[in-house]
């Protein structure tokens, strides 16, 4: 009896270790892999037998979307090439080791997160507008788990704001993915006095492993009483999307400064005539500004751009601008972005009928004061 147990021993230590995990090896390690629509990505699979026996390694999945498979001794190779949405879905690495069967399996995520967002308005009035929605074009997943859209007032959530609901819609599509757009709506607090110069809107998508995030602007526009040429600014804002990928392992710490980069601002002081723009960075050499966009064009602009320094002038005389002024350090890409209020962006014109007036009666007033000494003073006839 002894023996026969003994004789079935193997038999069964085997039955244990097929369909489980055992000495693969995969990399990347996490049970959710996630791949960018379009993009690519490589499983590794690996097997180490105990002993002189030969392992034998595959990668394996369905037909259509396994992708390019290469394999050797002891190791396997999946590389998915153009992901597509269909390419979402299982794969199993399959080792052997003799009559010892492993298995590991991977869920590949396929999503769609591009730098499309947009804000409704473009630009907040203060103490007008209160209401502001935020769109995410072209994303999958949408679960609120995976995308979520937020309101920053600096790094932080503005704090008060009353979300109005999220409405999700079909993206119309030329190919087979099929796509999202998510917008978020809130209704703002008052934003005290004198209001942020920016607010900004941050859509985030967090899948297993990674954690992705767009941000785009919302200036805040100052409707002021000064008859000075004003200017709302938003230094750090820039009308293109920002994009940051932080990988929550490896990687290094999400607080660490160091690794910020430099980025530009613009300041506005006025001039003979108008107003200069001044756009600087205070970074170390090698760094060079320069304006990208101005209302109109920029060659109704005089510019003056000089290492991390770019000057440029507007004359109230040629021009009344209306829009967006944005610069851009170099290398980097890091842009700055300046809106100018129309309705207030000129002081007003001096009223050049006034000294003609002013002039035909003054001679008026001298032609009658002569008649009126004349006759006084005239000796009587």
């Amino acid at each position: 009896m002894d023996q026969s147990l003994c004789l079935l021993l193997p038999f069964f230590l085997g039955l244990l270790h097929r369909g489980l995990g055992g000495p693969l090896e995969v990399e990347p390690p996490d049970p959710v892999v996630a791949v960018s629509l379009g993009g690519s990505r490589r499983l590794t699979c690996r097997l180490a037998c105990a002993g002189h026996r030969a392992p034998s390694v595959q990668w394996r999945g369905l037909d259509t979307s396994l992708g390019a498979v290469r394999s050797d001794a002891g190791r396997s190779v999946l590389t998915v090439h153009n992901a597509s949405l269909s390419a979402a879905g299982p794969r199993v690495c399959v080792g052997s080791c003799g009559d010892l069967t492993f298995q590991r399996t991977v869920q590949l995520l396929v999503f769609a997160f591009p730098a499309q967002l947009t804000v409704s308005p473009v630009a907040l009035v203060a103490k007008q507008d209160r209401e502001v929605a935020c769109t995410a074009h072209n994303v999958t997943p949408v679960s609120p788990e995976a995308l979520s859209l937020s309101l920053l007032l600096g790094d932080r959530e503005l704090e008060g704001v009353q979300a109005l609901g999220r409405d999700v819609e079909e993206e119309p599509q030329q190919g087979e993915d099929l796509l999202f757009r998510v917008t978020e709506r809130w209704l703002l607090p008052p934003l005290g006095t004198p209001p942020p110069p920016t607010l900004h809107c941050q859509a985030t998508m967090k899948l297993p492993g990674l954690e992705l995030s767009h941000h785009q602007p919302i200036p805040v526009l100052h409707r002021l009483t000064s008859q000075e040429p004003p200017v709302t600014t938003s230094p750090k804002a820039t009308p293109e999307l920002s994009s940051t990928h932080s990988p929550r392992s490896p990687g290094p710490p999400p607080g660490n400064s160091s690794a910020r980069p430099c980025r530009p601002e613009i300041h506005q002081s006025p001039a003979p005539g108008g107003l200069e723009l001044l756009c600087e960075a205070a970074c170390g050499p090698g760094m060079s500004a320069s304006w990208t966009q101005a209302p109109g064009g920029l060659e109704a602009y005089e510019r003056q751009e000089a290492g991390a320094l770019a000057r440029l002038t507007v004359l109230w005389a040629r021009c009344n601008p209306e829009g967006w002024f944005q610069c851009r350090l170099d290398p980097g890409g890091q842009m700055a972005s300046l809106y100018l209020v129309p309705e207030i962006s000129s002081p007003p014109n001096p009223p050049r009928a006034l000294w003609p007036g002013s002039l035909v009666l003054g001679l008026l007033f001298l032609a009658f004061l002569t008649h009126r000494l004349w006759r006084r003073c005239r000796p009587a006839g």
